[in-house]
């Protein structure tokens, strides 16, 4: 039986982390939108001021997923959790990595006082919003997103 460990991730995960972006833009039909460099990924987590946050899934030594959050702020709410991105590779879906990184994720959220977690899914993704409703999750019908984009 493989072995499941959750643990934080490091910057020697950042490669591996980085091909499961990758993966995981394709999925999501949007292959060449991943822009960012190994350089600055690895600067964004672990640099001087870290913008983010990781749990990254290994089964027997290898990650096979990855959770990413940072910390957004509500003026209504307060801190809380963003969830940027969880994935688990094609390969090793099924095995309950996912659910072991969401579980991870609800008690650092817990641990750190925040007063939620929130993230964006796809309208079409039904594999993502079936997981997510093990979890209690409530969907926001009502809010749209805005982006600006700086190149």
């Amino acid at each position: 039986m493989p072995t499941v460990v959750i643990r934080r991730a490091t910057a020697n995960d950042c490669p591996r982390m980085l091909e499961l972006v990758k993966e995981l833009a394709l999925y999501e039909r949007a292959p060449d939108e991943v822009t960012v460099t190994l350089e600055h990924f690895i600067e964004s987590g672990f640099g001087a001021n870290p913008v983010w946050w990781a749990f990254v899934a290994e089964e027997d030594g290898f990650i096979q997923g990855f959770a990413l959050y940072y910390i957004r702020y509500s003026t209504w709410k307060g801190q809380r959790m963003y969830l940027e991105d969880i994935m688990v590779t094609e390969s090793a879906r099924g095995k309950g990595m996912g659910a072991l990184l969401m579980n991870e994720l609800i008690a650092e959220a817990k641990e750190r006082k925040f007063t939620g977690i929130s993230w964006q899914v796809l309208e079409w993704n039904e594999p993502a919003f079936n997981f997510y409703r093990k979890f209690n999750t409530r969907f926001d019908p009502e809010w749209v997103n805005g982006i600006i984009e700086l190149s």
